[in-house]
């Protein structure tokens, strides 16, 4: 499956076994991005939220 990074526009290729709310990483601007939506016609990816300390406790 292809899309493109919604922060630079690369071309990102994601393996076939993607899920949606998985989270990916951009090979160019290295940001973390989490797919949102995921069917055979279209592929949308949205920023990851940061990490924050506190998470897990």
């Amino acid at each position: 499956m292809k899309t493109v990074c919604p922060i630079c526009d690369a071309a990102i290729t994601l393996p076939v076994d993607t899920v949606a709310s998985e989270v990916v990483m951009c090979r160019d601007c290295k940001n973390r991005l989490v797919v949102d939506k995921l069917n055979k016609r279209e592929v949308i990816l949205s920023k990851a939220p940061e990490i924050e300390e506190d998470w897990g406790e």
